[in-house]
């Protein structure tokens, strides 16, 4: 129980995979808006077949709520549609991630609720994990307000040590309980799918891929369908690893063998964006998949980065002004001239004494 305790409230876990999940929803997000775009008014207007009337019928029924359904006018969808692009642009960019995660999630809650039943899947998970988001401190890596720069003495001067303590405690334990519930909401996402799968008899007997590959409605790619289901037993192998890989995931987070499994999920999710047509879906459950990488992993991808596209004194502290230590003390001796840190020059070692030979032996 104690090392329990410690692991919720010392340190925030996962800080860059909660970046990505804030970067990768936040762009998906914005892709899916602007790709519907010139169909926003059939789906989520006042021109939709799913009026606003019923949107809001639903909505009573449900105890949902969606700010779209506030008003008919097409004035006021535009400008909700417009706030939110811009929502979705400053949560990915990580600019005041407090508040703007607070909106983001409202912004989608309120279209998913608009037209339940005009959109795929996706916006099930897409709808839990911006909610999840509000309480992590997914803005602190690779965000504007990781750039902000603060002031620790003048935050000393505004705060009491308690409060500033008590702050960090409720903040980490948020955190931390954010990421955990993330965590296990995929991994119940793919094991009840995968115990679904179990229980049907077209994937026990491996024709399951099969009909999918035949389905009208998902197959954007006709030819490309047709040239995959020629290969019977291909496809029959394809599907028992898909049920196999669903199935084991929760099992195998604490071990190196989640890297393969991963690698497994992230091609399955990118054949179902390419064959079916998901790609939002497929998208969803990639940047999922992103969190049950740890932070060494990504701060190695940060020193993979080019140094050329690097900009000027990426991951380095300020130097200080010439002839100064680091420290800010007084110009020491052996200063370097173009500005470096200087240091100290250490007393030089005591020389060794030559040896000297006399009448045929050695003496110090």
């Amino acid at each position: 129980m104690g090392v329990l305790v410690a692991l919720l409230i010392e340190r925030p876990v996962s800080l860059y995979a909660a970046a990505v999940l804030r970067i990768g929803y936040g762009l998906l997000y914005l892709i899916f808006l602007l790709r519907e775009f010139p169909h926003r008014d059939e789906i989520w207007g006042p021109g939709s077949p799913w009026t606003p009337a019923l949107a809001r019928q639903l909505s009573d029924q449900a105890e949902w709520f969606s700010i779209l359904t506030l008003f008919d006018s097409r004035a006021y969808f535009e400008a909700c549609y417009a706030v939110a692009v811009v929502t979705s642009a400053l949560f990915m960019m990580g600019w005041r991630t407090r508040a703007v995660s607070v909106l983001f999630a409202v912004v989608v809650a309120s279209f998913h609720v608009r037209a339940v039943f005009m959109t795929d899947g996706g916006d099930n998970l897409f709808l839990l994990m911006a909610v999840y988001l509000v309480f992590t401190a997914c803005g602190r890596r690779w965000s504007l307000d990781a750039h902000r720069k603060t002031s620790a003495a003048a935050d000393g001067e505004r705060h009491g040590r308690r409060l500033r303590e008590f702050r960090r405690t409720a903040t980490t334990v948020l955190h931390n309980c954010g990421m955990f519930v993330i965590a296990a909401q995929v991994c119940f996402l793919y094991g009840s799918a995968g115990l679904y799968k179990v229980q049907g008899v077209s994937w026990g007997n491996g024709t399951a891929l099969h009909y999918v590959l035949n389905l009208d409605l998902f197959r954007p790619w006709p030819a490309l369908s047709l040239l995959l289901d020629e290969h019977a037993v291909a496809v029959a192998i394809a599907g028992y690893l898909t049920v196999l890989l669903q199935v084991a995931f929760p099992f195998v987070l604490f071990g190196r063998l989640k890297y393969p499994v991963l690698v497994m999920l992230v091609s399955l999710h990118l054949g179902i964006a390419v064959l079916l047509g998901l790609p939002i879906f497929s998208g969803v459950m990639i940047v999922a998949d992103a969190v049950f990488l740890p932070d060494r992993f990504y701060r190695s991808l940060v020193h993979l980065w080019p140094r050329t596209a690097r900009p000027p004194g990426f991951g380095q502290t300020r130097s200080p002004a010439r002839g100064k230590t680091a420290l800010g003390s007084k110009p020491v001796r052996g200063a370097d001239c173009a500005g470096a840190p200087a240091v100290p020059l250490l007393p030089p070692l005591p020389r060794r004494p030559k040896r000297v030979r006399l009448t045929g032996s050695t003496h110090r």
